[in-house]
Formats: structure tokens, sequence, C-alpha cells
């Protein structure tokens, strides 16, 4: 199994802490997240006692509790691998490719893609009823293919909650327990463009990042831990405006997508600082710390088209970068958990002007890499034909 473990390193001397993880969805980039669960995994200081996921982060929720029931932790790592192995394996039928310029360039982006670009035309005028009236779904047949749910529903280690938005009400749906099924996890990730809608109870489901990427206040009533490590694939915050059409429809998603998490950290904040001031009883409310692992610097720069993107390199690439982000937050801000949050919550929420300087710079693997990335294209471009012209 290659599971990229070159700078790993396990450390369980201590009796595990127990944590909830909230896993973010975003298309083939929810590869970052299993490279963050396989190092957590590996790594053994954690105990996970519940994960919430939307999208490509139910996916990831789902291969972790049917893994870790089959065989622990190791279970879970191998899972996560075959999963994802399964979602690069259909890659190679799928039409929508890069240029062979971005291959030899080392771009993800699929934005020159013809495939790419008469699809995503084609969905601004037609429905997935119009074009795909037998309601096709590649995706959810490798869903069902890869994932024993008769598994989860035995798994007594983590509680797992699904998202999923109610199309008729518009309210998000968790489901939980017996009711996390390939079509639940199917529905958490349908986006209206490009799937029909699932249907469950005769209700149809939308994808769940309109209102909960992913859901945070199951874990206020039905775990324990007060520590809650969002692994975050989307960005909160640009500092350019987005000027072409496409441009403006991602960042329109991305703050739609986000919009739910801000009024949850706002939620968490008002609750924490009135058990601070003495309003009300710890104890009797939750103080939830909220850490985050994230990579900004790394995946700000792929554009959204990369979304769609599931070459098995690719996939490779995004995993070996969440390694790193989780490989540098176990060194950084792991001492935190069960002490304070890694979140300032305050700021977070607040309202201000953003420039470069308010974003952190990579941590030092995920630093290293992009330097390595970046070598690797400046030799491309070196010996590209006429590159001396």
């Amino acid at each position: 199994m290659d599971n990229g473990k070159g700078n790993g390193r396990r450390r369980s001397r201590t009796p595990p802490r127990p944590i909830n993880l909230a896993l973010q969805g975003g298309g083939s980039h929810g590869a970052f997240t299993w490279g963050v669960l396989d190092c957590l995994l590996e790594d053994g200081r954690f105990a996970i006692e519940g994960v919430s996921g939307t999208s490509a982060g139910a996916m990831n929720a789902v291969c972790l509790a049917d893994g870790m029931t089959a065989n622990g932790p190791e279970g879970a790592r191998q899972k996560l691998h075959d999963f994802w192995r399964a979602v690069g394996r259909n890659w190679r039928w799928n039409p929508v490719q890069r240029t062979p310029w971005d291959v030899f360039m080392g771009n993800w982006s699929l934005d020159h893609s013809p495939a790419f670009l008469f699809w995503d035309t084609l969905s601004r005028f037609f429905s997935p009823y119009d074009v795909n009236p037998l309601n096709a779904n590649p995706l959810l047949d490798t869903i069902r293919a890869e994932i024993d749910f008769e598994r989860i529903h035995r798994c007594d280690q983590i509680k797992v909650f699904v998202s999923a938005t109610n199309v008729w009400n518009g309210k998000v749906r968790v489901f939980e327990e017996t009711d996390v099924t390939a079509e639940a996890v199917m529905a958490s990730a349908c986006l209206p463009q490009l799937f029909q809608a699932v249907e469950i109870d005769g209700v149809p489901h939308w994808d769940g990042g309109f209102m909960g990427n992913p859901s945070l206040f199951p874990f206020f009533e039905k775990t324990r831990s007060e520590d809650i490590v969002l692994v975050q694939i989307n960005s909160v915050e640009r500092t350019e405006t987005p000027r072409t059409a496409r441009d403006i429809l991602d960042r329109v998603d991305e703050i739609t997508f986000n919009a739910s998490l801000l009024k949850e950290f706002r939620a968490i904040e008002f609750v924490s600082r009135l058990i601070d001031e003495g309003k009300l009883q710890h104890g009797q409310y939750k103080q939830i710390r909220m850490h985050r692992i994230a990579a900004d610097e790394a995946l700000q720069p792929l554009s959204a088209s990369s979304k769609s993107n599931t070459e098995w390199q690719f996939l490779k690439h995004l995993r070996d970068i969440g390694r790193a982000a989780a490989f540098d937050w176990l060194d950084m801000q792991s001492d935190k958990v069960g002490v304070e949050p890694g979140i300032d919550l305050e700021k977070e929420i607040a309202y201000r002007l953003v420039s470069p300087r308010d974003h952190p710079p990579a941590t030092p693997r995920v630093r290293d890499m992009l330097a390595k990335m970046r070598d690797a294209v400046d030799w491309r471009a070196q010996e590209k034909p006429g590159a001396d012209d």
C-alpha cells in the first residue's frame, strides 16, 4: 500500500486524547483530508470519538469508521487508501482530462480541458435531469462497492454524522447510526448542477455544504470530547477580487459553503464567552475548543476545476500535502488539545479588512513541498522547446 509514509512516526507512549473531527467537502480536494487522517491514525496520539463530514468529508468519515471496525487504525488507513484508489481508477474512463501541456507543466487545473469547458457550459443551460435522464451515477456505484455500511452500523468506536440539505425545506439533515447509508453519503455530495437529487424517505436531498460544511452541533450533545479538529479545505478568506465569470461563481460557492461553519463558530464563541464570564456553568454547557488543520498556501492556488480532477497522481499529491500539514500541526499545535483552543474564534468571526499579511505562512513541511513543486515546474519551463529563443 502506497500511503506516502516517508516522514511518519508513531507516538503512543501516553493514552490517546479524545477528539472529534470535522471534515469539509471539496470534491477531489478531499484527498487532502485522506492524508490528514492517514497521518493522525499513524501517529496514534488521539482517539477519534466522533466524526462529522460533508460531501468528500462524509466519504472520508465512513471510510474511517468502516476500516476502524474491521482492523483498527491500520484498517482505517487501508480503507481510505482503497477508496481513493478506486476513485482514481475511475478517472481513466473520464472524458474530462487535463491537456498535454498542463500535464507537462504540472498544472492540475482542468480550465483548459475541452471536455470540462463543454460540460461546464452545458450545466448552465441544462439540468442533470435533461442530460442524464437515466440517472447514471458512477460515484454512488463506487461508494456502494467500497464501503461496508453494515460494518459502519456496528461501529462502536466512532460516532459518524453525515450532513445533507433537504431540498424542500432548505434545512440540514444529519444522518447517524443506521441512517448512514450509501444514499446518505451520496446525498451529502449531491451538487445539483451535476447530479439528480438523492431521494431518501421520499424527500430529495442536495449537497450538505449548503447548510453544514461540516455540521458541528451533533458533537455538542452526542460526544464527550470538547475538542474539535476541523480539517479545512475551503478558504474562508482570499485577498484578490475574482473577475472572470468562472472565478466569481467559484468564490460565491466558497462563501456559501463556509457560511454555516462561520455561524457555528459564532455560537461556540458566544457560549464560551458566557462560561468565561460565569454566566453559564461549565459542565452544564460545553466549552468547545476548536483546532484546525489546513494548508491554504498549497490549496488556494488550485483552481476550482481541479476539484473535478480525480487522477490518481493528483489524489496522491493532495494526500501528501495533507500528511505534511497534519505532521506540522502535530509538531506545532497538538499540545493545545485538551488545554486551550487552537483557533481564535473571536478573530475568526470578526469583520476586518484582510491583507496578505493576515494569512499565516505555510508550515515547514508544506513549505518544503511547495518549494519542490516550484523547482520542478521551473525545470520543465526551462526544458520546453524554444525556451532559449
